[in-house]
């Protein structure tokens, strides 16, 4: 991958290597947008950059062996639980649930409440090709619009605290979740023609602001008075 592997200055952008897959595709994406996206190589780089993703394609099991493998994924569950600026593609949306079909016995990330599990058989599967994503009103980053996906498994239904686009191959399932600055694609942006570029276009302009709003009203414990 020719992504930069040097920081970018106030805005940014890192990929998270997770080894199951195509990082140039990602990076090509961003670079269109003007930035100039680097590899991340520890748990300290995900937590400190700006904007951060999780690409994906390829197994569940396989994903998340190499995020607990160099120690990544309490740092990448920290950042989608603090809702701060996070794009997840595609398996990387499967990762912040909690276990999928695909992988039995194998813990997700846990962000997301829900089991993936495998895409209706009455429709051919893989599902490879543009389908619809139908968004709610009111959505910051997701619109409903015609999109490319990849994918045999998916969420079947949106969780509780997130906002979900829903698709339709065989049977419904979620297409895109947001949450603060959190955008997490089943489907592939990077693939998605003008579309896709102006989703991460809007990601990128008003995840900053949707975090720091998510962070207002998410609760705080009240800490208890010091001995």
């Amino acid at each position: 991958m020719s992504a930069a592997r040097v920081a970018t200055g106030p805005d940014d952008v890192g990929i998270v290597p997770t080894g199951v897959a195509n990082l140039e595709a990602v990076a090509a994406a961003f670079r269109r947008l003007g930035r100039t996206p680097r590899l991340l190589d520890s748990a300290a780089g995900i937590s400190s950059a700006d904007y951060v993703i999780l690409p994906g394609v390829g197994s569940f099991a396989g994903g998340m062996a190499e995020l607990r493998r160099r120690g990544w994924a309490e740092a990448v569950r920290r950042r989608v639980t603090e809702g701060r600026p996070t794009l997840a593609i595609c398996l990387g949306l499967q990762l912040l649930c909690q276990e999928s079909e695909e992988a039995p016995g194998t813990a997700g990330l846990g962000c997301v409440p829900g089991r993936v599990v495998r895409l209706a058989e009455n429709c051919r599967v893989p599902q490879l090709g543009w389908n619809r994503l139908g968004a709610p009103a009111g959505t910051t980053f997701l619109r409903s619009s015609i999109v490319y996906f990849a994918n045999s498994y998916g969420l079947e239904a949106g969780p509780a605290g997130w906002t979900a686009a829903m698709g339709r191959h065989g049977s419904r399932f979620v297409a895109g979740l947001e949450r603060g600055g959190v955008l997490a694609c089943q489907f592939h942006p990077e693939l998605s023609g003008k579309v896709g570029a102006g989703l991460l276009k809007r990601w990128l302009a008003e995840a900053p602001g949707a975090a720091a709003e998510f962070e207002r009203r998410v609760e705080r414990p009240t800490l208890a008075a010091a001995c």
